[in-house]
């Protein structure tokens, strides 16, 4: 029986490799030693038939020898196998670093003492990894055909770990034994480390709440409050606003300067604009009850920027912020971190400020602007309609009172405004060419050029977004709320 059995542990198990070579190398001598043997028999018959029968000898001996050692050496070889499989396996025992084994499902196999001692479950422990991890959902696992290795972050206790997944297939590591052949290759598990990660969070944590955040905070209605007040109590009422401003700032660890009489310069850290929006930015409503006698609320607006890749870019931001806030009405804060546009507040009905004053001003700009350029090109938006035709031909007007060459563009015009378009093109009072599309517009424009905008500030509503890239003087005339999206450098805007 034992022999039998031996024989077929032989006849399962197949040498491989540097091993299969070096027990063959008997027969390979033996080969070597029937060459010699015809050599000495040209020398002597006599000679050579000794040396045959040496040869026999020493050929029945070696395989005798071969036959009957082969199983004792493949023994060997498994028992060595089994020796150095128990000496990894105490290793990963052992290991610092948590450790487990799980089949494609997730369900747990093995884990090592750290990992056992973490997660306070048996090393044996037979139950789903979702169990002990709850973020370990089985759409996080590897699989087999879309991807090798998994990581997810979690948070286990007081302390958050990575958690690295990795399949491992059976059939790849016994084919790079170098003793044993045929396994099946199809058989995968995961192997699954645990890293602590809770320093290295919490450092990431500080350095996000250390960043610096710019702001500029813009008094809305400052003229406008102060005449509803009388004379000797308009100094009273500006050191209130000042001193609620700079008080409500500094319990956030923030800096107040102020640039002027209506504007403020603010720095703070990220963590204290965390705290300042789970408060809504109560400053908002608190500058409201500032009241000596003022018939008007005074408003604020602040602009935030944050995130950008420089100060300066964060005071760009906070720039492109406060004008946002400024043009949706004020009373209002928005926060612009990179790309992504947050508002807060926005109550308050937008008061009227001496419109008369600010339209002229606005109008001189425009004139003064148009009057140093050569040309000058109006669009609205996509799919024109009454609204941005009407708006172009008054910029068109205003041009050719001017003395400058003005065109509209209008791509695929709508029923409701070809019957208007070709009253236009018809007018002898008016040129036929005043209305281009977008291929010839780009071919007018250029830095002497002046780009109007009309009836919208969002640069894809455009009628041709590439003209906002080919000249430096961009004029905006809209009377929508301004969104995320803005026309960014435009050297006037009227919104």
């Amino acid at each position: 029986m034992m022999k039998n059995g031996k024989k077929d542990m032989s006849d399962k198990l197949k040498l491989k490799g540097h091993m299969k070579a070096f027990m063959r190398w008997p027969l390979i001598l033996s080969a070597l030693l029937i060459v010699l043997n015809i050599w000495v028999y040209f020398v002597s018959v006599k000679a050579g038939i000794i040396v045959s029968g040496g040869i026999l000898i020493y050929v029945g001996c070696a395989v005798i020898i071969l036959r009957c050692h082969r199983p004792f050496i493949v023994n060997e070889l498994i028992a060595f196998a089994n020796q150095y499989d128990s000496l990894e396996k105490r290793i990963l025992e052992e290991l610092a670093l948590p450790y487990a084994i799980m089949d494609m499902n997730g369900r747990m196999i093995w884990s090592n003492k750290v990992f056992a001692e973490l997660t306070g479950k048996d090393q044996f422990y037979k139950k789903n990894v979702s169990t002990v991890f709850p973020d370990v959902t089985a759409d996080k696992l590897p699989v087999a055909d879309k991807k090798e290795t998994a990581e997810i972050s979690t948070r286990f206790g007081e302390k958050t770990y990575r958690i690295s997944m990795q399949r491992v297939s059976l059939g790849e590591v016994v084919a790079k034994s170098e003793f044993l052949e045929n396994s099946n290759r199809n058989v995968s598990l995961i192997a699954m480390y645990l890293y602590d990660d809770t320093e290295l969070k919490s450092y990431i944590k500080k350095n996000e709440d250390n960043k610096l955040v710019v702001a500029l905070a813009y008094l809305d209605n400052y003229e406008e409050a102060l005449e509803s007040v009388e004379d000797v109590r308009r100094s009273l009422l500006i050191a209130l606003i000042d001193r609620k401003i700079t008080k409500y700032f500094s319990n956030f660890d923030g800096l107040v300067k102020k640039l002027e009489k209506d504007k403020y310069f603010l720095i703070m850290r990220q963590s204290s604009l965390e705290a300042l929006k789970e408060q809504r930015f109560h400053i908002l409503d608190e500058v409201k009850t500032v009241n000596i006698g003022n018939e008007m609320a005074i408003t604020l607006s602040i602009g935030v920027g944050l995130n950008a890749s420089t100060y300066i870019q964060n005071y760009e931001y906070s720039r492109i912020a406060i004008e946002m806030a400024l043009g949706r009405g004020g009373d209002q804060v928005v926060i612009k971190n990179g790309n992504n546009i947050t508002y807060y507040g926005g109550k308050t009905q937008q008061m009227e400020k001496n419109t008369r004053v600010k339209a002229r001003v606005k109008a001189q700009a425009l004139k003064e602007f148009m009057s140093t350029k050569d040309r000058v090109v109006v669009m609205g938006h996509k799919i024109t309609d009454v609204d941005a035709l009407g708006a172009a031909i008054g910029i068109f007007r205003a041009g050719k009172t001017l003395g400058k060459s003005v065109s509209i563009v209008v791509n695929d015009p709508t029923k409701s405004i070809r019957p208007l378009i070709a009253g236009y093109v018809n007018n002898p009072d008016y040129e036929p060419s005043m209305f281009v599309d977008s291929e010839q517009a780009k071919d007018m424009v250029d830095n002497n050029t002046v780009v109007v905008v009309v009836d919208t500030n969002r640069p894809s509503y455009t009628e041709c977004e590439e003209l906002l890239h080919m000249t430096k003087t961009i004029v905006v005339l809209d009377h929508h709320r301004r969104g995320s999206e803005v026309i960014e450098n435009a050297v006037l805007s009227y919104v």
